[in-house]
């Protein structure tokens, strides 16, 4: 066992010998240690009267996206009128971005105010693979959605058959499956890398690029640019998806006779058009930004605007941009705040 000082901390962070590991043969003759946690820098950098302030507006944005998203599901259960495919979709998108916000945020709001910031490899690899997960199906949902909405407009005699109860429960099913199984193969092909050197994350989460540049080997390279090639074609192949849907749309909508007919029809995509301007622009600002000298700071509040801010503002546009949803949620509330007729 070797111990290595570790920046801001009063004890030595623990490593394990490379030569005791399966992948010693790789990195044998090399005075390497691997690591057997990992430390989190995340906001430790920032000026820290400035943490408070940043611990709180995080936690009120949150706590209003689990309220909002739960508020669209309860919404959506209670109301028969919403029990749609459209709908149903969106209760699992919501449920998508609650685990997500879950998986991340809390560990952030905890190590904003700690100085213990030391993640285990176990638990790194269970948020890596949570944190994929239910962001791939949070993805794959919004083609789906993007789907039912081309279904809706371009072929509405046909919507009840290929839209069935069953169909959307296959494609929901479908949409999970296709997330864990991203999530765990990146997570595996991560994690059977070996992390030798330093064994500082500058992220306030396991990011997967972050991890990647502690790593080891002659194998690094390759799987940097797989993991990358793995992520982009899947979410460039959904985003894709999703503007060919939106073609035959704007084509069926443009041979509506009436305006009033045209602005109708388009209103239905609104909200879900937003949403998936909002995710894939926050995420291209943050994976796709060309190479200079960000600082690490700026680096960390570019990526809250995709782990806290783009799930914050999902409920607010689907509750004012869909004015059927809009309505409902005010039905229930004045059914269960208002006073009674008598």
């Amino acid at each position: 066992m070797l111990t290595h000082p570790c920046p801001s901390w009063d004890k030595p962070c623990t490593f394990i010998s490379c030569l005791d590991s399966p992948d010693a043969a790789s990195v044998a003759g090399q005075n390497y240690s691997m690591a057997s946690e990992f430390i989190l820098v995340g906001f430790s950098n920032f000026p820290q009267h400035l943490l408070p302030a940043f611990f709180l507006l995080y936690l009120l944005m949150y706590l209003f996206t689990l309220l909002g998203n739960l508020i669209i599901m309860a919404t959506v259960w209670s109301e028969r009128s919403l029990h749609t495919p459209m709908y149903l979709f969106l209760c699992a998108l919501s449920t998508s971005e609650i685990l997500f916000t879950v998986t991340l945020t809390p560990r952030m709001l905890v190590d904003m105010l700690s100085s213990h910031r030391s993640i285990t490899f176990v638990a790194c690899a269970s948020q890596m693979f949570f944190s994929f997960t239910f962001g791939f199906t949070h993805s794959f949902l919004l083609m789906i959605m993007g789907y039912d909405r081309y279904v809706a407009i371009c072929h509405p005699l046909h919507y009840n058959v290929l839209m069935s109860t069953r169909t959307c429960a296959r494609l929901v099913s479908w949409t999970w499956a296709g997330g864990s199984v991203m999530g765990l193969m990146v997570t595996l092909i991560v994690f059977h890398l070996t992390f030798c050197g330093s064994n500082v994350i500058h992220h306030f989460a396991c990011h997967v690029l972050s991890l990647l540049k502690l790593s080891c080997g002659k194998e690094t390279s390759s799987v940097t640019l797989g993991v990358i090639l793995v992520c982009v074609t899947a979410l460039m192949g959904c985003l894709f998806l999703i503007i060919f849907s939106y073609v035959f749309i704007v084509v069926a909508i443009l041979r509506i006779p009436s305006a009033e007919g045209r602005h109708k029809t388009f209103s239905t995509c609104v909200s879900h058009l937003t949403v998936v301007i909002v995710h894939y622009g926050f995420a291209s600002t943050i994976y796709l930004k060309p190479k200079g000298p960000h600082s690490t700071d700026s680096n960390t509040l570019m990526a809250t605007t995709y782990i806290v801010f783009t799930p914050f503002l999902s409920p607010i546009i689907f509750s004012l941009r869909n004015k059927e949803l809009k309505n409902a949620i005010k039905k229930s509330f004045q059914r269960k705040f208002s006073p009674l007729n008598s």
